[in-house]
């Protein structure tokens, strides 16, 4: 009986070694295998074979007993949920329209010129209360700044080798040409004529020339072939009825084909010397508009509000330093605020005080869930809109005051016509 137990247990102990062989097991089962191995065959009682290979399975059977091994995530398991949330926030940011001033300009009021009834029943226009700090202020812009009108003016395109009476025709002429046309462009004509007219440009020769031929010289200016027609009647006026010459007043002037009052009190400064009255062109009548200084529609308004109350020694000097600074910083199209004294001093009322951005900020925060912990990303995107906020801002009709180009119904009324 005793020999046949032990070798029944030698045999139980050498199947066990095979089997460990055959079973694909982790490191940590195989290392629980001996342990599981010995108490199988401690607490084992005789029995049937098939009995015993059952318990010595057990070992690879008491590895997925260990708490010792994590879990295994299956292949198709979820992710953890990802949760976006979107925030949206409006910034409203006001900056200051100059970036070279440190403060703010500030709003200016208009101030415009006041009719005063006095004691003695007579009416008197008041100046507006800050007209000479604002011209004061405009005239150091503009010996800071060269104009096109400082060097191609038509004041200052007659050859000054010529006679006088040449001269005074000279101007006349390039104050013809410079309607609605740039300075640029009538000087170019101007400096043609002189160079290449046959006799010199003067009354003569603008006579003796074909209309075709004056036209070819002047073919650069706006309202060229209706300009040509209207110098080769004002020639033959001049001879007719001016001895050669040009009139020596308002009147006489206006009285020409196409010579508005503009031209008129320009030619009475320019060639006679005398100062009858302001040359109220485009640049005039809407820069004193944008100031407050009056409300008007028409350059013929602006010059007798300008006459009411303006110093007379200060009529001749006011177009050339108005129009100055409508070609350099007070555009018609694109105004320089930012380069204006005036506006940074608060003494145009029309200028562009500030600028406004709307800044629209998006932040999508994205939240992912773990098993642990969770983790939080966050994007921003900024939108910016921006908008000019202005001062009030006049909205005139500027048109110009010549009667070229124009409808009879719309054209300036002319005084003094013969």
């Amino acid at each position: 009986m005793r020999t046949s137990r032990i070798s029944r247990d030698t045999s139980r102990i050498l199947a066990a070694s095979r089997t460990q062989r055959t079973l694909r097991q982790t490191r940590s089962a195989a290392n629980l295998t001996p342990r599981g191995a010995a108490a199988k065959i401690e607490s084992t009682s005789e029995g049937e074979n098939e009995a015993e290979e059952s318990d010595l399975s057990s070992p690879a059977d008491s590895s997925s007993d260990g708490d010792d091994r994590p879990a295994k995530r299956r292949k198709g398991a979820r992710k953890p949920p990802v949760v976006v949330k979107h925030e949206s926030k409006e910034v409203s940011i006001t900056t200051i329209a100059s970036p070279k001033k440190e403060s703010k300009p500030k709003k200016a009021r208009r101030a415009p010129a006041k009719k005063v009834k006095a004691e003695d029943g007579s009416v008197k226009i008041e100046p507006p209360s800050n007209w000479e700090e604002i011209y004061a202020l405009t005239r150091e812009m503009r010996n800071e700044n060269v104009a096109p009108v400082d060097t191609m003016g038509c004041e200052s395109l007659a050859d000054r080798n010529r006679s006088p009476r040449d001269q005074r025709f000279q101007t006349l002429v390039a104050l013809m040409l410079s309607s609605q046309t740039k300075d640029t462009v009538t000087a170019v004509a101007m400096r043609g004529m002189q160079e290449n007219m046959p006799g010199g440009f003067n009354l003569e020769s603008v006579l003796a020339l074909e209309p075709t031929t004056l036209n070819g010289f002047i073919n650069k200016v706006g309202f060229h072939n209706l300009k040509t027609k209207y110098i080769k009647q004002t020639a033959e006026l001049l001879r007719d009825k001016w001895n050669g010459d040009i009139p020596d007043s308002i009147e006489g002037l206006v009285s020409l084909p196409g010579v508005g009052p503009k031209m008129a009190y320009l030619t009475m400064s320019a060639a006679w010397g005398r100062d009858e009255g302001i040359g109220v062109d485009v640049h005039v009548h809407r820069i004193t508009n944008l100031w407050g200084w009056h409300k008007t529609q028409q350059p013929e308004q602006t010059r007798a509000a300008l006459e009411s109350w303006l110093p007379k020694d200060r009529w001749h000097d006011i177009n050339n330093l108005l129009v100055g600074h409508g070609q350099t910083i007070c555009l018609p199209v694109g105004r320089k605020c930012g380069d204006c004294k005036l506006a940074d001093r608060g003494l145009c009322p029309s200028a562009v005080v500030s600028k406004k951005t709307k800044v629209k900020k998006e932040e999508a925060v994205v939240k992912i869930e773990g098993p642990v912990s969770e983790t939080v990303v966050k994007q921003e995107v900024a939108v910016a809109e921006l908008g000019e906020v202005k001062a009030e801002e006049v909205s005139l009709a500027m048109a110009d005051i010549e009667d070229i180009g124009k409808s009879p119904s719309s054209q300036t009324p002319h005084r003094g016509r013969r």
